[in-house]
């Protein structure tokens, strides 16, 4: 079997401090002193360059409104992401007249977009985990920007919207990236929280109102993983002692006596060591935003386009933003700004393209289902 390139290890993590502002500079041979400073639960940096004064960049809630992982910034700062919410956001905006409309996650970057390209419009914000720093974010934004927000609502309740809360007009379009404030950690379909907030927003939309995304699809490949199998194998006798009680606490796949199944893991598969797609993406589930939230099920036979190892599948989410298809947001392994879920085997299948060893097998068989009242998705496989 193959184990990878042997030099890959996720035991470790590293910390980076980022110095606000545009940095220091510093020149060859410079004496940079870095204080650090730790109190029972965090460390705050200090940097000061020689003969400079230093400069304090200890952390303070009243100097920051938002704190955002590294990847929801690189998202942000991406011009092809941000002009493709841009594109289906306008598209929508321009089907209505002076229309309600309604930001049901924790996007910041929609709540201004929609302020920006409609003064017209009436945006009501929810910011479910976001709260009151979401609206101190869009104030601060707007004031720096020298734009108005007058026509930007924040719904301060943890009730669903009602009719009582738009003065007895009914919504009109229904946005989201979907980004949950506290999601980052989590499986990719997470996010179809929006379902359900469109769901419970049922009675105060309108008739022909619109949904942004409209549809979000699973996608699936067959990957080889040996690095990422290797680091999750159950864990038997080391040493003497029996470690198999901490399996499940550590979300061990690999090697699970039948009929134990493993975990759904979030993961970016990009970090994920020596990685090879065995198959083409192909689409296990749809769900349909226009309706309100329902089970779902999927099942599709795939071919292995590549002979190797099959370690397990990656799956992901593909919001479409527009009716016609015309945006569609893709969070799979090819993009480096979201969490993909990786289903690992209990052991390595040998696959391999039609025709070739009959040893190998050519291809799968996926089934997948959605349980609204959990949000959970759980999938079945078999080899032929």
């Amino acid at each position: 079997m193959n184990i990878g390139t042997g030099n890959w290890c996720d035991h470790w993590k590293q910390c980076v401090w980022l110095i606000p502002g545009k940095g220091v500079p510093i020149s060859r041979g410079e004496e940079v002193l870095v204080h650090a400073v730790h109190d029972d639960t965090s460390v705050c940096y200090n940097l000061a360059a020689q003969d400079t004064k230093s400069r304090n960049y200890n952390f303070s809630t009243s100097e920051f409104h938002l704190t955002f992982p590294p990847e929801r910034l690189a998202n942000y700062g991406d011009s092809k992401w941000r002009f493709s919410m841009m594109e289906a956001l306008r598209n929508a905006l321009q089907s209505r007249v002076q229309p309600i409309c309604v930001v049901a996650d924790d996007s910041v970057f929609l709540t201004l977009l929609a302020a920006h390209l409609s003064k017209i419009s009436r945006v009501m914000s929810l910011f479910p985990g976001l709260r009151d720093r979401g609206a101190e974010y869009v104030q601060t934004v707007a004031d720096e920007n020298g734009f108005s927000a007058n026509h930007v609502e924040i719904i301060q309740k943890k009730k669903p919207l009602t009719l009582d809360d738009t003065d007895g007009k009914k919504v009109d379009l229904l946005i989201g990236e979907p980004y949950y404030h506290g999601n980052d950690i989590s499986l990719p379909w997470q996010n179809l929280r929006f379902w359900k907030d469109r769901t419970m927003l049922d009675s105060v939309l309108s008739e022909d109102f619109l949904v942004m995304p409209c549809k979000a699809i699973l996608m699936a490949c067959a990957m080889s993983l040996p690095d990422l199998w290797k680091s999750r194998r159950c864990l038997r006798r080391i040493e003497g002692f029996d470690h198999s009680v901490v399996n499940t606490i550590l979300g061990a796949c690999g090697e699970l006596p039948a009929p134990q199944e493993g975990p759904l893991l979030p993961l970016f598969i990009w970090q994920c060591g020596e990685i090879e797609q065995l198959s083409k993406t192909f689409m296990a589930m749809e769900f349909d935003f226009s309706k309100p939230m329902s089970s779902c099920h999927g099942k599709v036979q795939v071919e292995l386009s590549k002979s190797g190892i099959c370690h397990g599948f990656a799956l992901w989410i593909d919001w479409v933003m527009d009716p016609k298809k015309c945006v569609v947001i893709s969070t799979g392994p090819d993009q480096r700004y979201w969490k993909q879920a990786v289903k690992l085997l209990a052991q390595p299948v040998a696959v391999g393209v039609q025709g070739s060893s009959s040893s190998e097998c050519c291809s799968a068989i996926i089934e997948a289902s959605f349980d609204p009242s959990s949000g959970e998705i759980t999938l079945k496989h078999s080899f032929s």
